[in-house]
């Protein structure tokens, strides 16, 4: 049903380019592995009752060159997670272009924060191509929350079809799509893609970052004195954590808004210094940690903590405080500006 305070976008078209931009996996390295006969029939099964645990036990067909999981293990090569990751983000990128700039409804949550049939397609075209590879990973996604059959999972996949759903419904090709992958809670991979630029940074736990296939890094910066920082908006700072951001901002040299998750992507890519934010939900950092963590940044909370999230069918997203840093001088100084201690 649509909420009294739905809206109709205009129709105002972007014209098509004549052939498309190269694609992002245009470097990958890792090597396909195609779904086996086992993996087909557990996505017949999947949903259904005798599952024992929802973690992966993948199969390589004979010859793949793949090594075979060691008995009473859960192994999964982090190239095929790659691999099938890349797949979702693609599957997502198609949703989102057919609807950017295009008329939609736009729906009120509960929260008060928007969403859109785009949405919510592109988070199923996510869901339906990682369970085909891998019927027994957990999902939670903003959109739908926590998707298999059992309460708990050592994989877990958590998904932000847009992050920036406000820059997607006012025509800014700003916003991105979210996929991060979680091992007993610690993001081991993450996915920050921008379907419309065909910009896509990827993180893996141990290995340099890349966008598009080139590795990346931050920049150096001495000082905060000397730190160009973003955050999506200050007006989504309450209370003390306005204080704690007012305290922040008078220190960097120049303060800058919008971008929702592009800002830590340009981070990653080192044309930023720092971001700090106030209120996001797991769904709307996890898959940064690895993004910025390969490119050699620091991502913590307000008082220095890693994030991680121990998922389960009973969890609730809660807010986060945020601060990320290219230069670890800078971080530091940066949580000492805070004070959230």
């Amino acid at each position: 049903m649509l909420s009294p305070t739905s809206t109709i976008l205009p129709t105002s078209p972007i014209p098509h380019p004549a052939a498309p931009n190269p694609s992002p996996r245009q470097h990958l390295r890792f090597p396909f592995l195609p779904p086996t006969a086992s993996s087909a029939a557990a996505v017949r099964a999947c949903g259904t009752e005798g599952r024992r645990m929802c973690s992966v036990r993948a199969s390589a067909p004979e010859g793949s060159g793949w090594p075979a999981p060691a008995a009473g293990k859960e192994l999964v090569e982090m190239e095929r997670l790659v691999e099938v990751a890349q797949s979702a983000a693609d599957a997502a990128g198609e949703v989102l272009r057919k609807y950017f700039r295009q008329r939609f409804e736009i729906i009120d949550k509960e929260d008060h924060s928007p969403v859109t049939i785009a949405d919510r397609e592109a988070e199923e075209a996510m869901t339906s191509v990682i369970l085909k590879s891998f019927p027994t990973h957990a999902i939670f996604g903003e959109e739908n929350g926590w998707r298999c059959v059992e309460k708990s999972a050592d994989y877990v996949w958590v998904l932000d079809p847009i992050d920036g759903t406000k820059s997607f419904i006012t025509g800014k090709p700003l916003f991105g799509t979210l996929i991060a992958l979680l091992h007993n809670g610690k993001p081991v991979m993450g996915i920050i893609d921008q379907p419309i630029l065909r910009e896509r940074w990827v993180g893996v736990d141990g290995k340099k970052t890349t966008l598009n296939g080139q590795e990346i890094s931050v920049r150096p910066c001495n000082a905060l004195a000397q730190a160009y920082l973003y955050t999506t908006s200050p007006h989504l700072f309450e209370g003390d954590a306005e204080d704690a951001f007012i305290r922040v901002r008078e220190k960097v040299k120049v303060p800058l808004y919008g971008c929702d998750c592009y800002a830590y992507a340009l981070l990653a890519s080192g044309f930023v210094d720092l971001v700090v934010e106030s209120g996001l939900k797991p769904y709307d950092f996890l898959s940064l940690v690895p993004v910025i963590e390969g490119a050699g940044g620091s991502i913590t909370d307000w008082e220095g903590n890693k994030l991680h999230w121990p998922v389960t069918s009973e969890s609730r997203p809660t807010s986060f405080n945020v601060v990320a840093a290219g230069d670890a001088r800078v971080h530091g100084q940066a949580l000492e500006a805070l004070r959230w201690h």
